[in-house]
């Protein structure tokens, strides 16, 4: 039985493929079920975040307020970042500030490990 588990995946993969081609409405279908992927991902990501927050909340605290501030601000921005990545990259004035906040969250996260490695 296991030796028809790819052979089934696949063929499972390509009906999807087909419904969502051939059957009017199809394309929207498909919409909708990646807008579902997108938030179960952000839900996960955001749970990892949250575990990890815990895990290291001694550690992250003992950083100081203004390296925690960095902290959250280097993530901030680097969200921000990914989510307005195709928009910015639209006009020459939004990519240069594109690549001006990613430095400055490249060096905010840097100086943050920086503090955190020098106990």
């Amino acid at each position: 039985m296991d030796r028809f588990k790819t052979a089934r995946n696949v063929m499972i993969i390509v009906a999807i493929a087909a419904v969502v081609h051939f059957l009017p409405g199809g394309g929207h279908a498909a919409s909708a079920f990646e807008a579902a992927l997108w938030v179960a991902f952000g839900v996960a990501f955001g749970y990892l975040g949250l575990r990890f927050y815990r895990e290291h909340r001694v550690t992250i605290h003992g950083l100081g307020d203004r390296h925690r501030a960095l902290l959250y601000l280097g993530l901030a921005v680097g969200v921000f970042e990914w989510a307005s990545r195709s928009r910015m990259w639209q006009t020459g004035l939004g990519e240069f500030a594109w690549f001006v906040l990613l430095g400055f969250a490249v060096y905010a996260l840097m100086e943050v490990y920086r503090r955190w490695r020098s106990y």
